[in-house]
């Protein structure tokens, strides 16, 4: 622990002490060699009437209070106190779909790889929001919590793969339901940033989704990664990322793996969010930035650590003293036996 904040003060508390001093010495010994000059060698005893005695005092509560000033302002500290930051945060989900179809070249360099290059975009963007990460497939689960932590976020978008999750297929229902249990206790309006090709093996459960969603006020934003015209899905690679061979369904046909841009401007329309067809990272990122401009803020903690508490009060308060005494001291003390030997002369 530093005992204060910013020593350097005291630097220059011994500077501006030891030039004020010299001035105070330079000054006084002028004023005695022109009073000896004029008047003769014991006239400015006689004229100073014992007032040097108080000027001693003076000078020294006047120094203190010059000291303690400086030591103020080296922040002295000792203590500890729990320091808690506030700010307006937005809150939103970000949903990534990790299912095989993912793996879909119809989009450099594949599906998944452009939506994460994007996130990351997006996520430098938004750093005073508060955000959360879900992956999901059939099924859907959370990768990072609401977090307004830039860093640990784009960990966790770094690592999401393609079949990552035990679960296959793919939902739309799933994670529009999970971002509504996350984002379920903070009022107003919330973003869910969905980031799929759309295709869906359970729309029977999609409408049961949405009034989840309508009912906690979430706005989805869907992104469509992906082709209408549809791509094949690789199933292995080399150590290149040449295809070795494509992803086939039970029947042994080759799988292809289209864009449904209905399903998901359907859901974006039912919450009052909106569509986006992804185009670049840049462009995407700055779309969404724009739908979640009107989302509603709410202030809450934005971190909490432990401080040393400042103590600036008590040295202060001494400076004040000091020069509450320096101002009310008088100059010179009343010499009585002095003022009587006067009388009697005169």
């Amino acid at each position: 622990m530093e005992l204060f904040e910013k020593p350097v003060y005291f630097i220059y508390c011994a500077v501006f002490l030891a030039g004020t001093g010299l001035l105070f010495w330079l000054g006084g010994k002028l004023k005695r060699r022109v009073t000896a000059a004029l008047f003769g060698p014991r006239a400015y005893a006689r004229l100073s009437g014992g007032g040097d005695r108080l000027k001693k005092w003076k000078n020294a509560l006047f120094f203190c209070g010059i000291f303690f000033i400086f030591a103020a302002l080296a922040r002295p500290q000792w203590g500890l106190e729990i320091v808690k930051a506030e700010a307006n945060f937005a809150q939103a989900v970000v949903a990534v779909d990790v299912s095989a179809s993912m793996r879909a070249r119809d989009v450099k360099p594949d599906r998944l790889s452009s939506a994460k290059n994007m996130l990351r975009m997006l996520t430098s963007h938004l750093k005073n929001e508060r955000i959360g990460l879900i992956a999901f497939t059939s099924k859907a689960y959370i990768q990072c919590p609401i977090t307004t932590d830039e860093d640990a976020l784009k960990y966790f978008i770094s690592v999401l793969q393609p079949d990552m999750l035990p679960a296959p297929g793919t939902s739309l229902a799933a994670p529009v339901k999970l971002a509504a249990h996350m984002l379920g206790k903070y009022p107003g309006k919330k973003a869910l940033i969905l980031l799929t090709d759309g295709e869906d093996h359970t729309p029977e459960e999609l409408k049961e989704a949405q009034t989840a969603a309508q009912k906690e006020g979430i706005r989805v934003i869907a992104i469509g990664i992906g082709t209408p015209q549809g791509e094949l899905i690789p199933q292995r690679t080399d150590l290149s990322g040449n295809v070795l061979e494509y992803k086939k369904d039970r029947e042994g046909k080759t799988v292809v793996s289209k864009l449904d841009e209905k399903s998901l401007a359907s859901l974006a329309a039912a919450t009052q969010g909106v569509y986006i067809k992804y185009t670049t990272p840049s462009q995407v990122a700055a779309k969404v930035e724009q739908a979640m401009r009107d989302m509603d803020r709410s202030r809450s903690a934005a971190s909490a650590r432990a401080g040393y508490i400042n103590r600036y009060q008590i040295p202060l308060s001494l400076a004040v003293l000091c020069f509450a005494l320096w101002l009310g001291l008088p100059f010179k003390v009343k010499n009585e036996k002095r003022e009587e030997k006067q009388k009697k002369v005169q």
